[in-house]
């Protein structure tokens, strides 16, 4: 997730990662003022983790950010059944981790925070369209954590005037999107069938539908 600090002269962007043994800011790498030598911009990097309350108080207080944006996640639906308890610890205490470490470090009066919420709160859909009033009904582990994150956030701005809000948000594809999800999966496929280096792939569940758009329309 990013925290974001802003001044009458600059915009500083400060971002959380998690520590591996392998490199995984590949999807950032442009953003990079060199991307050779990794030095940043108006950029910096943090180490840290949704499931490490110490470290988000700690570069909360350091970065005293103006806007906090909600991005981290274990979000692949499916995974989330086999790793349902991690998937409830980052999606969903994880936030309030965070929301509390704003409590904390006494910025509620001044920080604006945003929560990647996902339509998976609607899971098994009471109508259609989906709207702001449609009744929440999870399907996954996934989707359970999402709803408590999306209900902490709210118990958040009505106790302590913190301005919080859910951005419910449905399928946004970019390049960047991970191999493991649908639409990756299907282009890369087909263009390595293209290539002759496959022959056929498989997909889970053919009946399922989704609506989704550009990364870009959703971010704007």
């Amino acid at each position: 997730y990013f925290l974001m600090y802003f001044s009458m002269l600059n915009l500083q962007v400060h971002g959380i990662v998690r520590r591996s043994s392998s490199f995984n800011t590949g999807r950032i790498e442009h953003l990079y003022k060199n991307s050779q030598a990794h030095i940043e911009g108006n950029m910096k990097l943090h180490y840290g983790d949704l499931t490490d309350s110490t470290c988000l108080v700690k570069i909360i207080n350091e970065v005293k950010p103006n806007e906090i944006y909600n991005l981290g996640a274990q979000s692949h639906v499916k995974i989330s059944f086999d790793l349902a308890e991690y998937t409830a610890d980052v999606d969903g205490v994880g936030t309030l981790r965070l929301l509390d470490a704003i409590k904390t470090c006494g910025l509620i009066n001044s920080v604006k925070f945003y929560q990647a919420s996902t339509s998976e709160l609607f899971g098994k859909v009471q109508e259609i369209p989906q709207k702001e009033t449609t009744p929440f009904y999870p399907r996954s582990p996934y989707g359970a954590a999402k709803l408590y994150a999306y209900w902490i956030v709210v118990n958040f701005r009505e106790a302590y005037n913190l301005f919080a809000v859910n951005g419910i948000l449905f399928n946004h594809e970019s390049p960047r999107r991970g191999a493991n999800f649908v639409t990756r999966k299907i282009s890369r496929s087909v263009a390595k069938i293209h290539l002759g280096q496959m022959d056929s792939f498989s997909l889970g569940n053919l009946d399922a539908k989704r609506d989704w758009g550009h990364a870009r329309d959703y971010v704007e």
